[in-house]
């Protein structure tokens, strides 16, 4: 370690002391009570961001998830935030430290030596952070592995169609569907007139998602996962819903003017109501399939081969 003295003391030096000290004097730097009132004002900030938010401290803030997929991310949230605010509290002691001891004391004019570098120092401030990033790099790289894993055999299949504003929903193995239009949310009973996705509980989904004109993006919050829609491309994603209810779907990628408006329902139902629901979904006409390639953009052969055959191009 070197020690390198880069200015020594002299009368400029105790005359910019010296001004500094007549600035403090004359009111010019920041009083006590200014700086308590600006730390008040970034406490109530704060505490009024947090307010807002939906989940509670022991799931990082976050919605409660109803998903497999969403405790996986809960998880990694919460042990993000744990090592970041580990580093914080570190580097704000040592910060906080070094202004308590190395203080300027009542009488003293002087200036301390002033270092040009420490290399063990400057070293762990090197190192650790590249630690840090691959330690993050593997976990995210692991989890976002498992969250878009689908070579398990799923129990129900929907190719889901985004367009400008509006969802289709295809259920491939009841072999009916539902067409949606973009609804207004402002109006009345507008969530009654949403195209709305059913569910049943318990059981692996897989969502095979195709774009029919812009890019989309497929994204219920409470699953903790959404997985964008290209035109002429097609994604899978897989998911375990894990508890009943209704809930908010959305578009998560700004594809036009109403974007905000591009929403539809989820319904997580036990099995029979999930049957009873395909089932009056064929009583009322909605039988056969949306085709998937009438679209704007020309389907990639390798991924028009992803979307289940009756699907592809319509038809029962």
């Amino acid at each position: 370690m070197h020690l390198v003295p880069e200015h020594d003391d002299t009368a400029a030096a105790t005359l910019v002391v010296n001004r500094a000290t007549a600035a403090r004097a004359d009111g010019h730097l920041p009083s006590r009570r200014r700086r308590g009132l600006l730390i008040a004002a970034l406490v109530a900030v704060v505490t009024l961001a947090l307010s807002g938010c939906q989940g509670k401290l022991s799931n990082g803030f976050l919605p409660d998830t109803i998903s497999d997929s969403g405790r996986r991310v809960t998880d990694l949230w919460i042990g993000s935030w744990i090592a970041v605010l580990a580093v914080g509290a570190i580097t704000w002691g040592l910060m906080l430290y070094a202004a308590i001891r190395f203080r300027k004391r009542k009488g003293d004019e002087t200036l301390p030596v002033q270092l040009r570098y420490n290399v063990p120092v400057e070293m762990l401030y090197t190192i650790v952070p590249v630690f840090m990033v691959a330690v993050f790099f593997y976990y995210t790289a692991r989890d976002e592995a498992a969250l878009t894993d689908t070579s398990k055999k799923p129990d129900v299949t929907i190719s889901v169609v985004a367009k400008q504003w509006s969802w289709d929903f295809n259920y491939i193995d009841s072999n009916v569907h539902e067409s949606g239009v973009h609804v207004d949310p402002s109006l009345p009973d507008a969530r009654a007139k949403m195209p709305t996705l059913y569910l049943p509980v318990n059981k692996r989904v897989e969502f095979v998602l195709n774009a029919r004109d812009v890019i989309h993006s497929f994204w219920v919050p409470s699953f903790m996962t959404k997985l964008d829609m290209l035109p002429g491309k097609t994604n899978i994603l897989q998911i375990v819903p894990t508890q009943t209810g209704v809930f908010q779907g959305k578009c998560a990628e700004l594809c036009g003017a109403y974007h905000s408006q591009m929403l539809f329902m989820v319904h997580i139902v036990p099995q029979a109501e999930y049957d009873a629901e395909m089932k009056r979904l064929a009583d009322i006409g909605q039988t056969g399939l949306i085709p998937v390639d009438v679209s704007r953009e020309k389907m990639v052969p390798a991924d028009a081969n992803k979307i289940p055959a009756p699907a592809r191009t319509g038809g029962n």
